[in-house]
């Protein structure tokens, strides 16, 4: 009987870590424009992929997924977003379907492979954030005015993160587990 439980008890918190590790680093596939996918908008929804970016938030090891016909995708510097020239690639597909991994933080470019397309607005910026950090909030006073002077405080500040908790169901685990005869 100590021995099923034992195993039950083992399962379950290997499960449980597997799983909360996992969901900590899931990257994720963003499909550019939803179910509009990767075309020229129309006349009056010119904003569509910059809605669109607005809506998500991306991370470094993320990928974009471009679905097309008839067109192409171009990843770009800020100057050939801004000008509609794809002269100058990072990088280019026209064949219905690209996929662009998100490798570092920071601003990318895409825009179509047809100049009028792009100039009517298929084109996308998004922003990568960088790697999650916990830092703890802090609100900055309006210019003019001092912030107030912190009270003394006897409570204790408890940052929880998926590697504390983690080693606390290890540490949990192997208590369990030691003090079965």
């Amino acid at each position: 009987m100590k021995i099923t439980k034992m195993a039950s008890l083992s399962v379950f918190f290997c499960t449980f870590f597997v799983i909360a590790t996992g969901l900590g680093n899931a990257e994720k596939v963003f499909k550019v424009g939803d179910e509009f996918g990767w075309q020229e908008p129309g006349q009056n929804s010119s904003a569509v992929y910059t809605q669109w970016a607005s809506r998500n938030r991306f991370h470094v090891g993320d990928s974009l997924s471009f679905e097309y016909k008839n067109d192409s995708v171009i990843e770009v510097d800020k100057w050939g977003y801004y000008h509609c020239d794809g002269s100058k690639p990072t990088v280019a597909f026209n064949n219905g379907h690209g996929v662009f991994k998100l490798d570092r933080p920071g601003p990318f470019y895409y825009i179509s492979g047809t100049p009028d397309h792009c100039m009517r607005g298929q084109r996308l910026l998004i922003e990568v954030m960088g790697l999650h950090r916990h830092s703890p909030l802090t609100a900055t006073p309006p210019a003019g005015q001092l912030a107030p002077s912190p009270q003394p405080s006897s409570g204790v500040f408890a940052s929880v993160t998926l590697g504390s908790l983690s080693t606390l169901l290890m540490g949990t685990l192997i208590a369990l587990l030691w003090s079965l005869p």
